[in-house]
């Protein structure tokens, strides 16, 4: 484990204005890659040792955390993150906390896999946020309860050692673990407030239960499929295109800049692994003046190589769920959809099954990373 980027410290106190205008932050590599920690993803903070301020739910909430600074209740002021009470020592001779005292949540990931990098936002955090952070990781199968995950015999592997963080701002590390987990526990030394939690990496799903389902999405963020590229991420990130569930409003899906040549746009996805393909959604919800107006669809088997047109260039209606059944199966590992000229899609679905070679790299996969 490197630290991306370090900071440390007290943030200035909140003097009006825009109070990101003074948040620090930096471009780190991995932010690039599925936040396995998504509650899109279904990911969950199931326990947390204290809440006093602020409930552990916000560590997970989708966007930026907000600071309303006349927002109090009858606890105190109302931190948009997860802020715990102020740890006291055992006594008036000893008023401070010893070294080892601090708080924790537990976090069940929405999709398991490995981690590469870890955000710890301490966003309007100035003065309250923990002095130093730390980040567990284990791999228990099932729906284990926080009480089982507690549990002497449970193995957890440091992701993040202790390691002091500053306030109001983005603490990125990155994780060169190379396993599969499931859960984290975040520590925070001795106590206050981090604001969201993120954790990049790479999915890594189950070969049983995808066998057990039999047809499923194979591009889809959950079952690990990726988005390798894009021509255009002026809106939205292509990625929204293979969230779980239907888009809910314009910017849940992936939409271009107005292209002003003669050219199109395009998002390549590599499947979970190799796959025949059977049916195609494309889905263009709540993108009403700026639907793409065409879209085809390509197949390559391998990571280089020639595409082959599985779909036709096909006219697209805005706001319409837009389904095709392939007069036959396409084998491929990698999908490349082209959309005319500009526009958008909000989510692409590949419904088929692993060929038995691609079957048996998954399995062997998740044997390997410890699954």
């Amino acid at each position: 484990m490197t630290a991306t980027e370090r900071f440390t410290g007290d943030a200035n106190p909140y003097g009006g204005g825009d109070p990101y205008a003074d948040y620090r932050t930096a471009d780190f590599p991995f932010t690039g890659l599925v936040d396995l920690a998504d509650r899109r993803l279904g990911a969950g903070v199931i326990a947390a040792n204290d809440e006093f301020f602020a409930e552990r739910e916000n560590l997970l909430r989708p966007e930026p955390a907000e600071f309303d600074p006349e927002r109090f209740g009858h606890k105190g002021k109302i931190m948009d993150g997860w802020e715990t009470r102020r740890r006291r020592g055992a006594s008036a001779d000893e008023p401070h906390p010893a070294d080892e005292d601090h708080d924790w949540a537990l976090v069940r990931l929405g999709a398991p896999g490995i981690v590469r990098g870890i955000v710890v936002d301490t966003a309007h955090f100035r003065g309250n946020y923990p002095q130093a952070v730390s980040v567990e990781a284990a791999c228990v199968p099932g729906s284990p309860s926080p009480g089982e995950l507690l549990a002497p015999g449970v193995e957890w592997t440091t992701l993040v050692p202790r390691t002091p963080v500053g306030g109001h701002a983005a603490n990125g590390f990155s994780v060169e673990a190379g396993r599969r987990f499931t859960h984290l526990r975040v520590n925070q030394h001795p106590d206050g407030g981090i604001a969201r939690l993120r954790v990049y990496g790479e999915v890594v799903p189950d070969p049983a239960w995808l066998a057990a389902l039999g047809t499923f999405d194979l591009v889809a963020l959950e079952n690990g499929g990726t988005v390798e590229d894009a021509s255009d991420r002026f809106y939205s990130p292509a990625t929204h295109t293979i969230q779980p569930g239907r888009s809910r409003k314009m910017d849940d899906g992936w939409e271009t800049r107005r292209r002003r040549d003669r050219g199109n746009d395009w998002i390549r996805y590599r499947l979970v692994e190799q796959a025949r393909i059977r049916a195609v959604e494309i889905d263009t919800a709540y993108l009403k003046g700026n639907s793409a107006g065409w879209a085809s669809l390509f197949a390559r088997d391998g990571g280089s190589g020639d595409w082959t047109e599985v779909l036709p260039r096909t006219r697209l209606q805005p706001d319409t769920d837009h389904r095709f059944v392939l007069p036959e199966e396409v084998r491929a590992t990698h999908i490349r959809i082209d959309i005319f000229p500009d526009g958008g899609i909000s989510r692409l679905r590949l419904f088929g099954s692993p060929t038995g070679e691609g079957a048996a790299r998954l399995a062997a996969r998740h044997r390997e990373l410890g699954g």
